[in-house]
C-alpha cells in the first residue's frame, strides 16, 4: 500500500487548526489553580466565564473567535491549490507565511497593538487569496 506524503501546507492546516486553542489557553493561564469564587477559571460555565474577562484574557479570547473564523477559507484554500496542482514549494512557502501572519496578529491582538494588527490581519487575507489562486491556470 503506498503511503502518501503530508505536503509543508497540509501541516500548516493542522497547525491553523490548533491556533484557537493556543488562544484559549492563552486566555486562561494561571486561573486553573484559582478557585471559581475568586475568579478563577469556570469549567463547569467556561464561556461564561470568558465572555466575562477583560484586558489581554478577553482580548486572547477574541482572537480565538478570529482563529476558528479565518480556518475555514485557510483549509478550502489549501485543498484547492493541490487540487489545480499548484507549484508545491510555492503552495507550502505561502501557508507558512499564513501562520507566521497569524501568529503575529495573535501576538498584537494579545499585547492590544491593533495598529498593527489590522495590517497583519490584512496580509494573512491577501496571502490566503494568493494561496486559493496559485492553482489558477
Amino acid at each position: 500500500m503506498p503511503f502518501t506524503h503530508f505536503t509543508l501546507a497540509y501541516w500548516c492546516v493542522l497547525v491553523a487548526a490548533l491556533l484557537p486553542l493556543g488562544c484559549a489557553g492563552i486566555a486562561k493561564w494561571g486561573m486553573f489553580a484559582v478557585p471559581r469564587k475568586q475568579g478563577g477559571f469556570d469549567n463547569a460555565n467556561p464561556r461564561a466565564w470568558l465572555a466575562a474577562q477583560t484586558d489581554w484574557r478577553a482580548r486572547a479570547n477574541a482572537a480565538q473567535a478570529n482563529c476558528f473564523e479565518s480556518l475555514p477559507f485557510f483549509i478550502g484554500a489549501v485543498i484547492i491549490a493541490h487540487q489545480l496542482g499548484a507549484h508545491q514549494g510555492r503552495l507550502d512557502l505561502l501557508a507558512f507565511l499564513f501562520i507566521v501572519l497569524r501568529l503575529l496578529y495573535i501576538m498584537m491582538y494579545v499585547a492590544d497593538l491593533p495598529k498593527v494588527r489590522s495590517p497583519v490581519w490584512a496580509a494573512a487575507l491577501l496571502v490566503n487569496i494568493a494561496i486559493l489562486l496559485i492553482g489558477y491556470h
